[in-house]
């Protein structure tokens, strides 16, 4: 077993300077030393425009780009580093699990992915300047992996596919944009359906008022369902399907043997080894790295590393008033010698 942890940054502030407060912290990190030793590997098959980046983010989440500005003045890399890096369009995205699950008051969520691109940051930010204040995991720094607002929208997202790609944003900065911008599940919704997508994935968003929809969304279209579970598979566009789904439907069968359960019965049945939705699967970009809970009405937040584990738990309401979180750290453990992005060196494409 490999021990792991994240880092629990909590910042109250302007955007810009959230965004230099994180540069600086991420100079001569292991994760960025590790992140340019594999585009050393795999050659970027893409060019970002900065004039069409900023616009295309600032149309759906102004205050973004001065955190990106603030990236760049304390990292000093030029502006199209900096976009390859943090700006989450027309970037790729490798293939991943995932499952999630909802319940008249929570969301719960299995992250499913390759350990050498995980970061390892667990991000509380109020913003001074506009935007709604978040808790939640980041990836690629400026997007969130899973994550709520102080309004009390919930947000997870789930693979389908990286075929035919289009000119959009991909998954993590299209969760930040719902948690930055949106209020409730409608609001989201309907962001989603205005925003550029660069590749498939299912939305799955739960609000304070009990309101659950899952997005299934691709650069071809936006279809909208309601369900209480979700994996790597799209129910209404089956045409963007993947070939192999059987270990996608075979997590959902048994999402769906459970509805109604209690949030510590679900988080068990996501989170325990033996119940057959967490995944071991780490070098097929699938193995359970996290899973997240969010309870809307109650503005509370689970999280946990690795699997068979009681979540920590956060009062993200109490937060908002000023309460601190007094830990630095959330430690776990994985099955797996794979190197982590954030922590070890050699978490590269080189093979060795």
């Amino acid at each position: 077993m490999k021990q792991i942890h994240s880092d629990i940054i909590q910042f109250r502030g302007t955007h810009f300077d959230f965004g230099k407060f994180q540069g600086e912290k991420l100079k001569d990190s292991l994760t960025v030393r590790n992140r340019e030793n594999q585009w050393k590997v795999r050659k970027p098959r893409f060019v970002i425009d900065p004039m069409e980046a900023k616009m295309a983010i600032k149309r759906f989440a102004p205050f973004v780009w001065e955190e990106i500005l603030g990236l760049q003045e304390a990292l000093q890399w030029p502006m199209e580093s900096v976009l390859r890096e943090f700006g989450g369009y027309r970037v790729p995205y490798g293939k991943s699990g995932c499952s999630i699950m909802t319940g008249h008051d929570y969301l719960i969520r299995n992250y499913d992915y390759h350990p050498k691109t995980y970061e390892g940051r667990y991000m509380l930010f109020q913003p001074s300047d506009g935007g709604y204040a978040m808790i939640g995991p980041s990836q690629r720094t400026t997007g969130r992996m899973d994550g709520m607002n102080e309004c009390g929208l919930a947000v997870g997202y789930n693979f389908m596919h990286r075929k035919n790609p289009g000119p959009g944003f991909i998954c993590c900065m299209i969760g930040r944009m719902l948690l930055e911008s949106c209020r409730d599940v409608a609001e989201a919704v309907a962001m989603l359906k205005e925003i550029p997508h660069r590749n498939s994935f299912s939305y799955v968003l739960h609000d304070a008022g009990g309101v659950t929809k899952i997005v299934e969304a691709s650069p071809r279209g936006i279809r909208v369902r309601e369900d209480h579970a979700c994996t790597n598979h799209f129910e209404i566009q089956v045409e963007e399907n993947r070939n192999h789904l059987g270990d996608s439907e075979r997590r959902l069968s048994i999402l769906k043997e459970h509805p109604g359960l209690e949030a510590r019965e679900a988080f068990r049945l996501m989170n325990d080894r033996d119940k057959g939705v967490f995944s071991d699967l780490y070098g097929s970009w699938a193995g359970t790295i996290h899973t997240s809970a969010y309870f809307p009405k109650e503005g509370k937040a689970w999280f946990v590393l690795g699997g068979d584990k009681e979540p920590v738990e956060f009062n993200f309401s109490a937060w908002l008033e000023g309460k601190e979180i007094a830990a630095e750290r959330i430690e776990g453990e994985v099955d797996t010698e794979i190197p982590f992005l954030h922590m070890d060196e050699g978490a590269d494409w080189f093979k060795r």
